[in-house]
C-alpha cells in the first residue's frame, strides 16, 4: 500500500515538473486553478464568398434580357506577435463574370497582397518594413467606343498592370483591427508586361491597338516603370461591426515627390453581413484616381447574396 501511495505521488510531481512550461497557477481566494499558457502566436480569419444571380425571360411583354452571373469573393489575414515583433499578411480577392445574349463579361476583379513587417517602439506605435502587390487575374476588354470591324478591345490581364510597392516607416497601430502608416521612402515598380493593352484614341473618339502608346505610367519598348523616391501613407481597418457584420476597408495614398501635382488616391470596402450560418451580402465598393491609369475618377461597386463561408482565431478583446 505505501509502494502504491509513493509511486502515485511520484508520478503527480514528475507530471508537475514536466508541464511547469506550459502551465500557469491563478489563485482565486482559497482556490488554485491550472491553466494552460496560449503559446499561439498566430491569429487568422478566413472569408470567402461565392455570389450567383440568374434572370431568364419568354415572351415577357415588359421586356428583359436573359442573364447569368457568378463571383468569388476571398478576404484573409494571418497575424503573428511575439513580444516586439509583428508580422501582418492580408490577401483579398475578387473575380466575377456576367452572361447577356450569349456574351460573357467581366463584372468584377482584384488581386491584392500585402505584407508588414513591425518591431514595436512603443504600446501604439512600431516600426515597420512593408511589401504590397496588386494586379488582376483576368483579362479586360474596352466594348464602347470601337472601330465597326470590332467588338472589344484588351484593355489589361495579369501582370498588365501590376504594382509592386516597398515601403518603410511608422505605424500607428492601437489594436489588432486598425492601423495607419507613413512611409516616407516608398519606391514602387509599375509592370506592363504585354504590349497588347496599349490602346490609343483618334481624333473621333474611337479606340484603337498601339503597341507604341505609354500605357499606366509604363513608356512603350519598356516593360516596367521605376518609382524611386515617393510617399505613401496607408489606413486599414478591418472590425466585426456585430457577431455578423464585418467591415473591411483600406485607403492608400502615394505620391511621387517629382510628380506631386498627381498625387495617387485609392479605397477599398468590403461590407459582409451574415444573413444565415451560410447565406450572406456582400458591398464591394473600390474607388481610384490615379492619372496613370485614367484622367477620371474610377468606380468599381458590387453587391450580391451568396453563400459565405467564414473562420477566424481572432481573439476577442
Amino acid at each position: 500500500m505505501k509502494k502504491t501511495a509513493f509511486l502515485t505521488s511520484f508520478v503527480l510531481w514528475a507530471f508537475g515538473v514536466l508541464a511547469q512550461d506550459s502551465l500557469i497557477v491563478t489563485k482565486n481566494v482559497a482556490d488554485t486553478i491550472k491553466v494552460v499558457k496560449d503559446t499561439t502566436y498566430w491569429q487568422r480569419s478566413f472569408n470567402g464568398g461565392i455570389n450567383f444571380n440568374q434572370a431568364a425571360f419568354s415572351n415577357w411583354a415588359g421586356g428583359g434580357v436573359n442573364s447569368l452571373a457568378l463571383g468569388a469573393v476571398v478576404s484573409s489575414r494571418a497575424l503573428y506577435r511575439k513580444g516586439r515583433i509583428s508580422w501582418d499578411n492580408t490577401a483579398d480577392f475578387q473575380l466575377g463574370y456576367v452572361t447577356q445574349r450569349g456574351e460573357t463579361r467581366k463584372a468584377a476583379d482584384q488581386l491584392f497582397l500585402n505584407s508588414v513587417y513591425g518591431y514595436q517602439l512603443t504600446n501604439n506605435w512600431d516600426m515597420f518594413v512593408s511589401g504590397t502587390f496588386n494586379s488582376f487575374f483576368a483579362p479586360g476588354y474596352r466594348y464602347e467606343n470601337l472601330a465597326a470591324d470590332r467588338t472589344r478591345l484588351l484593355v489589361s490581364k495579369f501582370f498588365s498592370p501590376a504594382q509592386l510597392t516597398f515601403a518603410w516607416g511608422f505605424a500607428y497601430r492601437p489594436n489588432d483591427w486598425f492601423s495607419a502608416r507613413i512611409s516616407p521612402f516608398a519606391p514602387r515598380f509599375t509592370f506592363v508586361t504585354d504590349d497588347a493593352v496599349r490602346v490609343r484614341q483618334l481624333p473621333n473618339g474611337t479606340y484603337v491597338p498601339d503597341p507604341t502608346q505609354e500605357a499606366y505610367g509604363v513608356k512603350a519598348g519598356r516593360a516596367v516603370r521605376t518609382e524611386w523616391l515617393a510617399l505613401q501613407i496607408q489606413a486599414m481597418l478591418n472590425r466585426d461591426l456585430t457577431e455578423n457584420i464585418n467591415l473591411s476597408t483600406r485607403y492608400q495614398m502615394y505620391a511621387n515627390y517629382q510628380t506631386l501635382d498627381a498625387i495617387d488616391h485609392r479605397l477599398d470596402l468590403t461590407l459582409t453581413a451574415k444573413i444565415s450560418q451560410y447565406i450572406s451580402t456582400t458591398l464591394g465598393l473600390i474607388a481610384l484616381y490615379d492619372k496613370d491609369f485614367s484622367s477620371k475618377f474610377q468606380i468599381q461597386q458590387t453587391l450580391a447574396i451568396g453563400l459565405l463561408y467564414k473562420v477566424t482565431t481572432f481573439r476577442k478583446k
